[in-house]
């Protein structure tokens, strides 16, 4: 190379990324025919590591503070170049910046339900939405597995890939958990607990450390929910039939019998509603508790009360002839009656 063409060239005596475009995780510095002067400063902030590449291939990494770039503090990339002792002239190299702040306030969700066993419920698909922040923990990891070497890597590219390993390291955590649903729903820092190990051990394969992971809700789809609320009615009302029948069966029966007037066949119509076999008169007798049992038969009339002897009779109409409130005559006409019935 002339002297001529050696001054036209433009060396780079300062290295540094001022992270002024949000969202920016890896960038590279603007090399283009630039190259980096012997003796250079390499400027890394605090939330920061930049990464020196060669020929596609990771040489050194520097982590926050400045620092003077010799053969002393570029050990492998001096290496690489196999230079002789100290180089004199200027090199040239990629220069990547990795910002290590972390990403705060990122949200996450099921966009399609997942489907997991459960030991209450068998197989149920669940929804679930919250937040999460991570940062690059791991440069070089990052740079291999994820960003390579395009000019600018932003926070929206890797959460696109980061939300297919949240998605399936949920459903690997959540169906091995062995916890309920119900016991998830009403304790989500339970559910959150159960799949950020699991998680947090993904996103380190990729360079990416997982800071915070929490669960703002949990939900079954709209048709599971009907059927859980459903059940959950039946348990508060499991006491109004036999104690033969389940709560449950005792509140769909309930709940059939006000609608078979509307049903074609009137109260036959129940039969098929409840699909289980049972007749509905055996049914209907178990979940209303005899409410519809036949009415108990009308008392019988009492038996009339025992005629008063003739005897005392004759007393009480002698005792109305002395007080004079019958005549001679009446009393006669009476008392012959009397005696009549006693003599036969």
């Amino acid at each position: 190379m002339s002297l001529g063409s050696f001054i036209k060239k433009q060396f780079i005596d300062v290295l540094q990324w001022n992270e002024e475009t949000e969202g920016v995780l890896a960038w590279r510095f603007p090399m283009q025919d630039f190259e980096i002067q012997n003796g250079a400063i390499l400027n890394v902030r605090e939330s920061q590591v930049a990464v020196f590449v060669n020929e596609g291939k990771i040489a050194d990494v520097f982590g926050p503070g400045t620092h003077k770039l010799t053969t002393q503090t570029l050990p492998l990339l001096t290496n690489l170049k196999n230079w002789d002792k100290l180089f004199d002239s200027p090199f040239k190299s990629d220069v990547y910046y990795f910002s290590t702040r972390v990403q705060t306030g990122r949200k996450w969700g099921t966009p399609q339900p997942i489907t997991i066993r459960d030991k209450d419920f068998d197989m149920i698909r669940v929804r679930a939405f919250g937040m999460y922040s991570y940062r690059i923990a791991d440069a070089r990891t990052f740079f291999t597995e994820i960003s390579g070497t395009r000019e600018v890597y932003t926070r929206d590219e890797v959460e696109d890939q980061l939300r297919g390993i949240l998605m399936s390291s949920m459903a690997s955590s959540l169906g091995g958990a062995n916890v309920p649903f119900l016991d998830m729903a009403a304790n989500q820092a339970l559910m959150a607990q159960e799949v950020k190990d699991g998680l947090a051990q993904a996103f380190a394969r990729y360079g990416v450390g997982l800071d915070e992971f929490n669960v703002a809700s949990i939900s079954l789809p709209e048709e599971l929910q009907a059927a859980l609320d459903e059940r959950i009615s039946a348990g508060m009302k499991g006491g109004m039939g036999a104690d033969k029948m389940s709560g449950y069966t005792k509140f769909q029966v309930a709940n059939a019998i006000p609608l078979a007037a509307q049903n074609e066949g009137g109260m036959a119509g129940i039969g098929a509603g409840l699909g289980a076999g049972l007749s509905i008169g055996q049914v209907m007798a178990q979940s209303m508790g005899g409410a519809l049992q036949q009415p108990a038969p009308a008392p019988a009339p009492a038996a009339p009360p025992a005629e008063e002897p003739i005897e005392a009779r004759l007393e009480k109409l002698k005792g109305l002839l002395d007080k004079g409130l019958i005549s001679p005559a009446d009393y006669d006409g009476a008392k012959a009656e009397l005696l009549k019935k006693l003599i036969g």
